[in-house]
């Protein structure tokens, strides 16, 4: 039998202090993006199709669109993603550079 975690609490490492360059604005959204790809790919590989209302048990959702067409929570959401990871690259002292 599985056992229930009642009591985890997220800790995701503290990176307010972190202020992305402008530079990483493009990149943010290009992130953006690629998370709901990402996502979009997996939900259909796992038998999910696009419907107007998320149903579970017919495996249907809403977002599966391509990221332009989402509502703009749903972007804003994987932009979140994206700007807490590229902050948490810097955190751990790592520099992002553009070749080319």
């Amino acid at each position: 039998m599985k056992q229930k975690h009642t009591h985890y609490m997220p800790q995701p490492a503290d990176t307010e202090g972190i202020v992305l360059p402008e530079e990483l604005e493009l990149l943010t959204e290009q992130m953006a993006r690629n998370v709901h790809e990402v996502w979009a790919e997996t939900r259909m590989a796992q038998g999910w199709k696009y419907g107007p209302e998320r149903d579970d048990h017919k495996k249907l959702h809403p977002c599966l669109v391509p990221y332009d067409e989402l509502p703009e929570a749903e972007r804003t959401y994987d932009r979140n993603t994206s700007i807490s990871t590229l902050k948490f690259i810097l955190k751990q002292g790592f520099c992002i550079v553009k070749k080319g």
